[in-house]
């Protein structure tokens, strides 16, 4: 306890630390005074209605960073961001170009893949805003709406989109942390005070024990995600004894640490942004009183949060993306070279390429145990939620693990920039 104090207060007293913690406050300040600006033409009593009845606002409204719950300016959040990037990591594969790009041009490649993602977020902002203004209007949420009043919202939520967007690069720039996942973890922990009084209103001595049994969990779904994401396979790694001059270098031993979960809250985010579009499209299908479109309207919806389909591609995108987030951030073929060059190996591994296999057959084990560990974690109150009936649940699964994961980043960042003016 001693030694996270002191840690507190070397981040205050040093003056490039403090100015990052300070410029992630006062940005995360901006983001929510941004939340609390609607926009025009609101009927506020059947918003409310609407969203107490439907949990996939509830679940679109963690991805705005809570900018949904009174349809703000920045209603569409980070959400069309997200998806640009999934999108052009799923097109590294497909694409050979784009993966020289981002895995082989370095720092400028990086910057230039990053640079498309914000191009690709504007029409997928605008795709995304048109189809969730349209639900709102046909639900009686935004009422007496001219053409010109329906474009200037279009151009207000993509705007806002996008300037959340930014918001969110200049906290990961001049910040500590991942910009974006803070964003995210900002809107839930904005929405804690309502939630705990709502508890409170509806608290039901009766009920206690399951209360408890509910407290239990919680606390053990924390504790697994923390274990979890903070495991590590350690690979003995022996350097080379070299001589130069007269005299000798090298000669060490230390290790690789393979993080179990390896990909972090990322598989959780990529899930949900993909499990978003068919509902959206079936709510927006819906209006239409054809039968075909009626039909394809009630497949898209059978994926809504209590439905077993929902679990199950839950279940399976956190799965498939932990492993290929894993693959696209982690270069096991990179990792041997620069052993080599650096005059290291793993004792009993040759070096070059059975160095690289073998890191990929540890990497690809290890991973197996973080996919399924964390497709269960995620899927769980999806499971609890059907067996108890209530329906917050899915919700608050959701929330606990984005939480718990952008929390443990932002400490593990702070502790390396503290280490880092320690040395």
């Amino acid at each position: 306890m001693q030694n996270f104090f002191n840690k507190i207060k070397l981040v205050w007293t040093d003056t490039t630390l403090r100015k990052k913690v300070l410029f992630v406050f006062f940005s995360l300040i901006i983001f929510r005074l941004l939340a609390a600006i609607p926009i025009p033409g609101i009927d506020t009593l059947e918003l409310n209605r609407f969203l107490s009845n439907n949990q996939f606002f509830g679940i679109l409204n963690i991805f705005s960073g809570g900018g949904l719950s009174n349809l703000s300016i920045i209603m569409l959040g980070v959400g069309p961001y997200i998806t640009a990037s999934i999108i052009l990591q799923l097109m590294t594969i497909m694409v050979p170009a784009l993966k020289k790009i981002y895995s082989e041009e370095g720092e400028m490649g990086r910057k230039k893949f990053t640079q498309y993602g914000r191009l690709l977020t504007v029409p997928l902002a605008a795709i995304q805003g048109f189809a969730l203004l349209a639900i709102l209007e046909n639900q009686n949420i935004l009422v007496n709406l001219s053409a010109f009043d329906r474009i200037t919202n279009l151009f207000i939520v993509v705007a806002g989109s996008i300037l959340l967007m930014w918001i969110g690069e200049l906290m990961s720039e001049f910040g500590i942390g991942n910009g974006v996942s803070l964003i995210i973890f900002a809107g839930i922990v904005a929405g804690l005070p309502s939630a705990i009084s709502e508890m409170l209103f509806t608290f039901d001595v009766s009920q206690i024990p399951l209360y408890l049994a509910f407290a239990v969990v919680g606390a053990l779904v924390i504790a697994g995600i923390v274990l979890v994401t903070e495991a590590e396979r350690p690979i003995p790694v022996t350097y080379a004894k070299r001589v130069r001059g007269m005299k000798m270098y090298g000669g060490g031993s230390t290790y690789l640490p393979l993080r179990v979960n390896q990909a972090g809250v990322i598989p959780i985010i990529f899930a949900l942004s993909i499990l978003l579009f068919p509902q959206m499209i079936g709510t927006f299908l819906s209006r239409f009183s054809n039968v075909i479109v009626a039909k394809i309207s009630s497949f898209f919806l059978l994926f809504n949060q209590t439905s077993v389909l929902y679990a199950v591609s839950y279940f399976i995108l956190v799965f498939l993306f932990t492993y290929f987030y894993t693959a696209v951030t982690f270069d096991p073929e990179a990792l041997s070279t620069n052993l080599q060059k650096n005059g290291a190996f793993i004792p009993g591994i040759r070096p070059g390429a059975s160095t690289s296999q073998y890191i990929s057959s540890v990497l690809t084990r290890i991973t197996l145990l973080g996919a399924v560990f964390l497709g269960f974690i995620a899927v769980l109150p999806i499971i609890m939620q059907n067996v108890t009936g209530i329906t917050t649940l899915a919700l608050g699964g959701t929330s606990v693990l984005i939480v718990v994961s952008v929390v443990l980043d932002f400490m593990k960042k702070v502790d390396s920039q503290v280490s880092m003016r320690e040395y």
